[in-house]
């Protein structure tokens, strides 16, 4: 398969590039910085320069033509006001479904966040970081508009706390709610490989916390 990565330097997608690389596909990694391109090289990917909290469907697109799937792991994190994180974590999913969609993609992987029902209708959370609430509001949006798309086979990931902890190849995967814990950003790569080949778990949302189910097994229940 051809695989383009989006947000190809983030610690999650410098895990997943080479788990792709050693499955035989092919991942063009797209980035903003052209510092990180020959990191993207070392992993095996092959870098795009585009900077995707400006770059549009029409500027995405020639890259995702003749891929097999793509996956959204871009994300503002903590630079940068509301706004922002509109640009980038609502706003570049965006663009990516409507490249994907021109250019006949339909299997889609968007990362998104746990928590995301605390900011259903623009609630407010008690004790939760300002930025983070932001955060959290651009990945609901991105999700709900993702989902209105028809041409797309989409699965949203929601993973937990991410922890530099080394992986397990175990997790916890469920559509329902599994509560508030962490998990090895190597697990979560882990399972984003996994579903890449998973076309079955389209259509759902899916949480993720470290657990005691191998990742292969958590993945081929769902799908």
């Amino acid at each position: 398969m051809k695989v383009v990565v989006v947000g190809a330097h983030g610690k999650v997608a410098r895990l997943l590039t080479p788990l792709l690389v050693a499955g035989g596909h092919d991942v063009v990694g797209v980035v903003r910085n052209p510092d990180h391109t020959a990191d993207l090289e070392a992993d095996g990917a092959a870098p795009v320069l585009l900077d995707v909290e400006s770059a549009s469907a029409a500027d995405l697109q020639p890259h995702v033509e003749g891929a097999d799937a793509v996956v959204f792991a871009a994300g503002a994190g903590g630079k940068g006001g509301p706004q922002r994180k509109l640009d980038v974590d609502r706003d570049g999913a965006i663009s990516l479904a409507d490249a994907a969609a021109a250019a006949g993609v339909r299997r889609y992987l968007l990362v998104s966040a746990m928590g995301l029902e605390s900011v259903v209708d623009g609630a407010t959370p008690d004790g939760v970081d300002p930025g983070f609430v932001d955060y959290l509001r651009a990945k609901l949006a991105a999700e709900d508009a993702l989902r209105s798309r028809p041409e797309l086979d989409l699965t949203v990931l929601r993973p937990g706390r991410l922890s530099d902890e080394p992986g397990t190849g175990r997790v916890a995967l469920s559509r329902s709610t599994l509560g508030h814990d962490d998990v090895p950003r190597a697990d979560v790569a882990a399972v984003l490989a996994a579903l890449v080949q998973a076309p079955g778990t389209a259509g759902q949302t899916l949480e993720l916390l470290a657990g005691d189910v191998p990742v292969e097994e958590a993945v081929a229940a769902l799908a």
